[in-house]
C-alpha cells in the first residue's frame, strides 16, 4: 500500500477511522509509559514525575525515599493496566463499527493507519 492514497467520501467513516486512529495512538502511548514504569522498576531508577523531600540523609530516610517511590511506581503500573485494558475494549468496538461500515477497504485503511502510528512510536521508543 505504499504510494496509494485512499479518500474517504463518507463523514461517517472518516469519523469513525479518526476514532480509531486517536484511541489506538492512546494505546500505544498507554503501552509505552507503561513499558518505561516497568523498566524504571526493575532498574530502581526513580522517574522525573516523582517528588518526594526528604528531612535527613539518614538510612532510614534513604530507605523510606526508596519505599515510597516503589510504591508509586507500582501504583501508575496498576493504573496504567487498567487503562490499556479500558482502550483495548474500545479499540475492539470501533474497529468492529469501521468493519462494518467501511467493509472491503478497511483492512488498508486499517494498515495505512498502523504504519503510520509504529513509525511514530518508533522514534519515541528511541528517545526513551
Amino acid at each position: 500500500m505504499h504510494g496509494i492514497t485512499m479518500k474517504i467520501i463518507d463523514t461517517q467513516q472518516a469519523e469513525l477511522c479518526n476514532i480509531y486512529k486517536n484511541t489506538r495512538l492512546k494505546l500505544l502511548e498507554t503501552n509505552t509509559a507503561l513499558w518505561f514504569n516497568k523498566m524504571c522498576r526493575i532498574k530502581q531508577l526513580k522517574p522525573n514525575f516523582i517528588h518526594f523531600k526528604s528531612m535527613g540523609k539518614t538510612s532510614h530516610d534513604r530507605k523510606t525515599m526508596s519505599n515510597a517511590v516503589r510504591y508509586r511506581i507500582n501504583q501508575e503500573i496498576k493504573f496504567l493496566c487498567c487503562n490499556r485494558q479500558n482502550l483495548n475494549i474500545q479499540l475492539y468496538q470501533i474497529q468492529l463499527k469501521c468493519a462494518n461500515q467501511c467493509n472491503s477497504v478497511w483492512q488498508h485503511i486499517q494498515n495505512s493507519i498502523d504504519s503510520k502510528l509504529n513509525e511514530n512510536m518508533g522514534t519515541l521508543y528511541h528517545k526513551l
